[in-house]
């Protein structure tokens, strides 16, 4: 097989990882209390997923990767920087928390276009399902957070 599966599921894992603080940095950042329990939640789902994918790894024999990327780094740096310029709305914060949905969403699309073993597929699939439901819910909230603001 050409695709490197240990590779790909590594850079899930990052992903998971980077969701997992990016939604425990919202949850810190909200002030209305159902948003800080939604972002608790989505973080330990994130955090399950990378579980769940790293066990994948090491049946593989790989090592699995233990921690976000660098770029998710970047983007939770700047959600830091925005919350202090918006002091922290939620509709802002809920803006953020989708942009970082949207690179879930692309990186789980990358790792699907890729040749991976059936079993491992079908766990890839629906945790990119997992994903495409939290941007929505996500999305829908941050608009109903604007809809709010005017």
């Amino acid at each position: 097989m050409s695709t490197n599966v240990v590779s790909v599921l590594n850079d899930l894992i990052e992903t998971s990882k980077d969701g997992e603080k990016g939604f425990l940095k919202a949850a810190e950042d909200t002030r209305d209390p159902s948003l800080k329990l939604l972002f608790q939640n989505r973080a330990e789902a994130c955090a399950q997923g990378a579980i769940e994918l790293q066990g994948l790894v090491q049946r593989l024999g790989g090592k699995p990767e233990t921690g976000g990327s660098i770029s998710g780094a970047l983007h939770r740096g700047w959600v830091d920087v925005k919350s202090a310029v918006t002091s922290q709305s939620d509709h802002a914060v809920l803006a953020e928390c989708e942009r970082g949905e949207d690179a879930a969403k692309k990186n789980y699309r990358q790792a699907l276009d890729k040749d991976l073993p059936a079993d491992i597929r079908a766990v890839v699939e629906r945790q990119y399902q997992g994903v495409v439901e939290n941007h929505d819910r996500i999305r829908d909230l941050r608009d109903q957070y604007a809809a709010a603001k005017s």
